[in-house]
């Protein structure tokens, strides 16, 4: 007797956006900066981005909680997922 097992996966999300993202040519430091640090110039960065919604998009389905993404803090973006609700 032959059994079958069915395993379900969550969806690849589509990461395509990254391969023109602005942020893969600054550091990681840049959109990951010290407690207390500013955030302008890596929002700005994002601000002229192609893929800054499809970040912010990515940033809220998988609830990153650091960083600059899509142009928001993390501070921003609890706010915006609390707005939404």
């Amino acid at each position: 007797m032959q059994t079958y097992t069915t395993v379900l996966t969550a969806p690849v999300p589509d990461m395509s956006w990254q391969e023109t993202a602005l942020c893969a040519q600054a550091g990681p430091e840049f959109f990951f900066p010290a407690p207390g640090s500013s955030t302008r110039e890596a929002k700005q960065l994002c601000g002229a981005c192609e893929g800054r919604l499809a970040c912010l998009e990515y940033a809220l389905t998988h609830d990153e909680r650091f960083g600059v993404w899509g142009g928001l803090s993390e501070k921003e973006r609890g706010r915006l997922k609390r707005q939404s609700r």
